[in-house]
């Protein structure tokens, strides 16, 4: 399974953010696993973002819930991100992956594992 993210590397602050991640080396790939995007800020660690199931329902990271859609297309294998009203702290790099296994406490997700991964799209927030 190959991953790719596309998308505009300049947002100006307060706009939406959109991100496309399109899955290719596999049949209707997005209808039968659960995908997930990840941000990660210079010098930080990985963030998880929210994972959309094989479903189509989604969990957003509480940090980012109000502002955070991801969605799917499952006829071109693709699924994406949109982020409103960014600002400069939105500044990372995101990464699409496949999600393999998640836990959580008190059944609240906490975390996933991830088989693959795209290569990562740095978007920068600026005016």
């Amino acid at each position: 399974v190959q991953l790719q993210e596309s998308g505009p590397g300049l947002v100006k602050p307060s706009q939406a953010l959109s991100l496309t991640c399109t899955a290719s080396g596999g049949s209707n790939t997005t209808t039968y696993y659960n995908w997930s995007w990840i941000r990660q800020p210079p010098g930080k660690g990985l963030g998880w973002m929210g994972p959309i199931a094989y479903s189509g329902s989604t969990y957003y990271s509480p940090a980012l819930k109000s502002r955070t859609s991801i969605s799917r297309d499952t006829s071109n294998n693709q699924f994406s991100l949109q982020l409103s009203s960014v600002t400069p702290e939105n500044t990372v790099v995101y990464y699409c992956a496949r999600v393999v296994a998640g836990w959580g406490q008190g059944g609240v997700p906490c975390g996933y594992e991830y088989d693959y991964w795209g290569q990562g799209t740095q978007v920068t927030v600026s005016s």
